[in-house]
């Protein structure tokens, strides 16, 4: 596998406040990895920096053969404005933005392809419901729905089972598994350690700092896990 993502040295945060501290290694193309740790870990932190939206503080972040463009991010529900009114269809809508551009046509092939990712999601008959009438997981769905149309090669998930019912969590991860049998990386941060060892054959290990990063078996011991802990309540 090559590399599509290196980090070397890279601490992240804002002003005086280093949320991430000096962490190194690599995201290999076509992997699938979960990203643990306690809260304050700095799980998102990372994230927002290896999509840009962070400067790195030190160190440096390197997406190999242009992956910031073929690169997509589902946030944390917690970040969307959900007052505003907007439908359900052109929330999904937006994820072509990459391919139609500001001023380019939405024709029939991309209104199709947004029919078809709602119909995947199981959202068919929601599209033109606005998205503050949708529950949690109608919510998670549009957004898995948008990143079906940007089609992209890496995709990025902060937390994309929190608030919703297994139901939906069991579609959900089947797509990202299904993304990633097409052979796109797939990097997601997570709480449930069951599911990250179910279906996760790498992981990522935080609390402020990379504490195991590789094979998930090798990463999430119960060893590990205390260290994390004891990181983020700042005992060591």
């Amino acid at each position: 596998m090559s590399t599509v993502i290196e980090l070397d040295q890279v601490s992240l945060g804002w002003r005086d406040r280093v949320a991430v501290r000096d962490v190194s290694g690599a995201f290999e193309r076509g992997s699938l990895t979960a990203i643990v740790g306690p809260n304050g870990a700095g799980k998102s932190t990372l994230v927002k920096g290896i999509m840009g939206v962070l400067s790195p503080l030190r160190g440096q972040i390197r997406l190999m053969d242009d992956a910031r463009n073929e690169m997509a991010c589902l946030p944390q529900v917690g970040e969307l404005d959900r007052s505003f009114p907007i439908s359900t269809y052109d929330l999904v809508a937006m994820g072509a933005w990459r391919r139609v551009g500001a001023w380019g046509r939405f024709d029939t092939v991309e209104h199709e392809r947004v029919r078809h990712a709602l119909e995947t999601v199981g959202l068919a008959d929601f599209g033109a419901r606005i998205i503050g009438t949708l529950s949690g997981g109608q919510l998670q769905r549009a957004l898995f729905a948008r990143l079906l149309l940007h089609d992209a090669q890496t995709l990025l998930l902060d937390e994309p089972f929190a608030a919703v019912d297994r139901s939906t969590t069991d579609d959900l991860m089947a797509l990202l598994q299904r993304w990633n049998n097409e052979g796109r990386t797939v990097i997601a941060v997570l709480h449930d350690l069951d599911m990250v060892r179910a279906s996760f054959p790498r992981a990522l290990l935080m609390a402020g700092q990379a504490v195991a990063w590789g094979d998930t078996a090798e990463v999430l011991t119960p060893e590990n896990l205390h260290l994390a802990r004891h990181l983020c309540a700042g005992d060591y």
